[in-house]
């Protein structure tokens, strides 16, 4: 291979890209490639990878065969390589979007030679007829984008290029560059493994982008009214909102919307075609918000969006970096804001149920290192950096929450001390919690089976909570003292450090981490009301006018509004029956049955303290107008089990209930007399209802105790679905 002067590759990039200068690793990775040598590039998102097999595609004779995994992806890079050229031919890609005709032009433009670079999905690549193809074109090299697909360790594992290397060698074996933005060192062995390149040259970029802040926080009711605060702080600034659910994603688009905010939706169930649409008035800039789930963003080359915004904590840390990777590109302002809460990791391993058990421990183990970014008090950059197996050595990064907000460090170095014990003791043998059971002295039945409880150190740190090991454990791997054997499905191992630390010990402070298991952070609308109201006067008055009218009705103040309805109404004022309607827990029923004693009231109290209404905290709710609550009432009202309506939705039966409960307290009238007849005692029935009739209260914890064991909560939930809708609608 012709050896390159730095001038020649320097003015190829000015010609064919615009760019004065290499960026990072781009001309050594670009010398490797022109060498014909393997080559295997770890390079965060902005770093310019797509340049990297780009150029020598252009400079080399041959087509050169990038596979990646999604179209979006490749009809983006495609265009792009076509506005750089002036031949359209330069770039093209083939994938099931094409039709017969479309791909002869494909194939005629290669076999003339004015094809550099063809993009290829891995599924398109194991059909013969492409294979027999593209045995007779003379291949420069193959380019594999986004490798970390390859390994079951990644956060986006596709079986499909697991099939490269085979398929590879039956069109031809030549050079391979293999490239990702994200890859623990246990992904990379995969990946190398896998293509049979572990003699490739490793070009290896720092994880870390300083222009980043990174922040975490606690997940609670309010998120919507939050997030919908922070866009309008933000405005005319590009930004996406990750979900995890599809149903996720258009509900909370059309809160933004309905909130005036240019939001649209993004998510693998849509046509492709809206999909497409979307992603260019997002690139276009005729929209300011995507709102979308991990489907969008591989790829897509917005240089400016502002800020990353996580509704739902993602699957893994690997996953969390990619997508918080989509901003600041340009080196500018990237705010990644991240809402958490315990439950939702709960929930994401309730889903794993079911699958083999070898990939339930990986995804248990993913995500126990995203439990722990988000709930460690350490500098956020050093643990997102340490997952990569990149130090970072700087005391304070000044741009996390952590580090801008430092909480206050207790000394730790006993606990230390016996955490690094027990593991030596183990011989290097078993997981954190089976370490921290011994320490804490529980009988479990793993502690029992291997006879741990007559350990010397068992029950010595009785008098320590689950929370405070934990934090021992994960800083003790940031410094270094122990080591995750990821092999091994992450079992504890003493580091040579840790061994010289319990010859040696010296001070060990530990940050305590934060809480995000508060149970009253539920998502459900059922829940009490500790008043949080801006008005706590006008609170209270109304407070007086739904006794009064509970006592004329005779129904609990609760059937008429909950707490937080009315914490929003002191917060928000509203004045007329449509204003109140677009309160949480209201809706057009409630509002019309109950609400004009309230709007009158309200209005009295703001002319009288002449208030001035904070519009812009009203933040109006599209729940009534949801495709699924039109379709659970549609199907209530043709008597449709309970449980089919869940199954036909993919919803958890508690999910549908939550679903229901929130139609109900919002003022729709339902029936589902014919469930319950179905599935209950009528005297049990009459028993729970008795006991609504009378409480203060409607919740669960104050029925489950009262009510005692002989009912579950499922039918408490039941029931009480039945009564409020019987007495309040």
């Amino acid at each position: 291979m012709t050896e390159f002067s730095k001038n020649f590759l320097t003015e190829a990039l000015k010609k064919h890209f615009g760019f004065d200068t290499f960026k990072g690793n781009q001309e050594a990775i670009i010398r490797n490639v022109l060498s014909g040598k393997d080559t295997f590039v770890l390079m965060p998102t902005g770093g310019g990878k797509s340049l990297c097999y780009q150029l020598p595609a252009l400079l080399m004779a041959g087509t050169a065969i990038i596979i990646s995994p999604l179209i979006a992806l490749m009809k983006n890079q495609v265009d792009a390589m076509r506005n750089f050229s002036e031949e359209d031919g330069i770039a093209h890609f083939i994938n099931s979007s094409l039709n017969r005709s479309a791909i002869e032009t494909v194939k005629n433009d290669i076999l003339a030679g004015k094809t550099k670079l063809l993009y290829v999905a891995p599924e398109s690549l194991t059909k013969d007829e492409y294979v027999e193809f593209l045995r007779e074109v003379p291949v420069s090299f193959y380019a594999v984008d986004e490798a970390h697909c390859i390994s079951e360790w990644g956060h986006d594992f596709r079986p499909e290029y697991r099939r490269i290397r085979p398929i590879v060698n039956e069109i031809g074996n030549r050079p391979l560059i293999a490239l990702t933005a994200t890859a623990t060192p246990k992904v990379q062995h995969d990946i190398q493994k896998n293509l049979v390149m572990t003699d490739a040259t490793v070009f290896k970029s720092s994880f870390n982008r300083p222009n980043l802040y990174y922040e975490v926080r606690p997940k609670t009711q309010d998120i919507d009214k939050e997030i919908v605060k922070y866009i309008k702080a933000n405005e005319g600034k590009s930004g996406i909102i990750y979900c995890l659910s599809r149903k996720r994603v258009e509900d909370f688009a059309e809160i933004l919307q309905a909130n005036g905010i240019k939001a649209l939706a993004y998510h693998a169930g849509m046509d492709s075609s809206k999909r497409s649409e979307h992603q260019d008035k997002f690139l276009m800039e005729q929209a300011d918000v995507i709102v979308a789930t991990i489907a969008f963003g591989m790829g897509i080359d917005k240089p400016d969006v502002r800020y990353v915004i996580h509704y739902d904590i993602p699957k893994s840390l690997e996953g969390y970096y990619q997508e918080t990777g989509r901003a600041g590109r340009d080196g500018g302002e990237g705010k990644c804001i991240v809402f958490y809460v315990n439950k939702d990791l709960q929930k994401l391993e309730k889903f794993m149920q079911g699958k083999p058990i070898s990939e339930q421990e990986i995804g248990k183990q993913l995500l126990e290192e995203t439990r722990a970014y988000a709930e460690t008090s350490v500098c956020r950059r050093k643990v997102l950096l340490h997952y990569f197996g990149e130090e970072y050595n700087e005391d304070n990064c000044g741009s996390c929450d952590n580090c801008l907000n430092p909480k206050k460090q207790i000394e730790a170095k006993d606990l230390l001390i016996s955490v690094l014990e027990t593991v030596e003791v183990l011989r290097d043998k078993f997981k954190g919690d089976h370490v921290i059971h011994i320490l804490q002295g529980k009988k479990t039945s793993g502690v029992l089976s291997y006879e741990h409880d007559e350990l010397e150190m068992f029950g010595t740190g009785k008098d320590t909570g689950e929370k405070t090991w934990n934090t021992v454990i994960r800083q003790a791997l940031i410094a270094g003292y122990l080591n995750k054997d990821i092999e091994n499905y992450g079992l504890l191992k003493l580091t040579p450090e840790g061994r010289e630390y319990l010859k040696n010990p010296t001070p060990f402070l530990i940050t305590k981490e934060t809480d995000f298991d508060d149970d009253d952070r539920d998502e459900t609308p059922i829940r009490g009301g500790a008043s949080c109201a801006v008005d706590p006067v006008l609170y209270s008055i109304m407070k007086d006018l739904r006794k009064k009218m509970s006592k004329k009705l005779d129904v609990p103040p609760y059937v008429i509004f909950q707490d937080p309805s009315l914490e929003a109404m002191a917060t928000t004022y509203p004045v007329t029956i449509d204003e109140l309607q677009n309160i949480p827990g209201v809706g057009s029923g409630k509002a019309k049955r109950y609400g004009q004693e309230f709007i009158e009231l309200i209005q009295r109290h703001v002319i009288e303290n002449e208030i001035e209404r904070p519009e812009d905290l009203r933040i109006r709710t599209v729940a009534n107008k949801s495709k699924l609550k039109i379709f659970i009432v549609q199907s209530l009202d043709r008597k449709v089990a309970l449980d089919d309506i869940a199954l036909t939705k993919g919803l958890e039966f508690n999910e549908l209930l939550d679903e229901i409960e929130a139609i109900v307290y919002s003022g729709t009238k339902i029936n589902i007399d014919y469930f319950l007849s179905e599935v209950m005692d009528e005297e049990h029935i009459e028993d729970i209802c008795s006991y609504f009739q009378e409480s203060e209260t409607d919740g669960m914890e104050e029925a489950i105790e009262e009510l005692g064991k002989e009912y579950t909560e499922e039918e408490i939930r039941l029931v009480r679905i039945k009564f409020i809708s019987e007495l309040a609608n």
